[in-house]
């Protein structure tokens, strides 16, 4: 079976340049000025008003990986370093790449995929006229046709479908000892601030960083789950 783990890394617009209506809605159920404050620097969470700067990719079988991302400049580039290829393009390139790979894997790996990245993915593509290769949102319970979840979203197996209480990538690092993507000083929060600031190399690099988590993470898993 052929398996890959993939992570997502966004920017929103300018609350500030969002119409009226839009801003209206963001701000309608917020209980005072510093949730207020919150949603306007977040609205990267959302993709109808954020945007995708890269992914990431790993093929857990083999150790190659790629990072696909984005520079403000419409520059176009590829490159190697430390046996990571990174490749430059715009949102609907980086897309047009993952939907060419990603369809040649039996099963994809991710950490709160189901909760955010496969849905972002699917409506960015949507946004470009971007066609899927695969089927991202399958039953979360797995596809038993074929015998195995063709998504396996590990914050639903670690937290057992929500028996159980749900943790942030970086505590369950913390408690495995892996590697937290988060040690570098970056979180997804500053994925804005570093692309206005020119640091793309930067995204890409904490991106990969949680590819690489989330994969040892998996590795974790599925010594306890394998025989299951």
């Amino acid at each position: 079976m052929n398996r890959i783990v993939f992570d997502i890394e966004c920017m929103g617009l300018d609350f500030d340049e969002l119409d009226d209506i839009t801003q209206h809605s963001l701000l309608n159920n917020c209980k005072d000025k510093k949730e207020c404050d919150e949603t306007k620097e977040r609205t990267s969470l959302w993709p109808v008003t954020g945007e995708i700067v890269a992914i990431g990719m790993l093929n857990i079988d083999t150790d190659n990986a790629k990072v696909y991302f984005r520079k403000n400049n419409g520059e176009s580039d590829e490159y190697e370093n430390d046996g990571i290829i990174y490749k430059i393009g715009s949102e609907k390139e980086i897309l047009e790449w993952f939907w060419e790979d990603v369809q040649h894997f039996d099963q994809v790996i991710t950490f709160n995929g189901r909760g955010f990245d496969a849905p972002y993915i699917l409506f960015r593509s949507m946004v470009h006229d971007v066609k899927p290769t695969m089927n991202l949102m399958p039953n979360r319970y797995g596809d038993y046709r074929k015998g195995f979840n063709s998504h396996l979203d590990l914050l639903d197996q670690l937290s057992h479908f929500g028996a159980t209480r749900k943790f942030s990538l970086h505590m369950y690092s913390q408690a495995l000892g892996i590697d937290s993507p988060k040690e570098g000083g970056v979180s997804g929060l500053d994925v804005p601030r570093l692309f206005k600031n020119g640091e793309f190399e930067t995204i890409a690099g904490y991106c990969m960083r949680d590819v690489y988590a989330t994969a040892e993470l998996f590795r974790k898993w599925e010594i306890v789950n394998s025989n299951l």
